[in-house]
């Protein structure tokens, strides 16, 4: 009998907390992202970080930058590996026309927020990002603390 790997149920690579601890996020999309072989396997490994990473576009492509794929020891061998090269988002035309008009605006920018598995594909999760200013992390901070008192508060007067 041959044992067969068990499947993860979450398809997530990896996410990028930093970007809703910074921005408010409003208008979520989903790219494609080109990849080599070297780096699908080192995703596949889980070897993925997304900290500082950005949508840039340029002459009418978008390409994430600044996400950190760690070659898997194997490849670094006998290849050039360049772990934080940009890579070209899969975007339609209308997709790519809206994101840079809203982008244009003042105090937009596009953030990627997470890498996941859909079938075969790695896709991309961009969303359009508003700054946050550090008044407006505290109120996050005490509404979210407030939401789990609140829950543990129902919890045990239920009981």
């Amino acid at each position: 009998m041959s044992k067969k790997k068990a499947k993860t149920t979450s398809g997530t690579i990896a996410l990028n907390k930093k970007a809703r601890h910074d921005y408010f996020l409003e208008d979520k999309t989903e790219a494609g992202v080109a990849l080599t072989g070297w780096e699908v396997k080192a995703l596949r490994a889980g070897k993925c970080q997304l900290l500082d990473s950005f949508i840039d576009f340029h002459r009418g492509e978008a390409w994430l930058t600044g996400a950190l794929i760690t070659p898997l020891q194997q490849a670094s061998t006998h290849m050039v590996t360049e772990p934080r090269r940009p890579r070209k988002l899969l975007l339609h035309k209308r997709e790519l026309e809206r994101l840079e008009q809203k982008i244009q605006a003042k105090g937009y920018t596009c953030v990627c927020t997470a890498l996941y598995w859909k079938g075969p594909y790695v896709k991309a999760e961009i969303a359009l990002a508003k700054g946050k200013q550090s008044h407006d992390k505290r109120n996050t901070a005490k509404d979210r603390d407030w939401a789990k008192q609140k829950e543990r508060i129902m919890k045990h007067s239920v009981r």
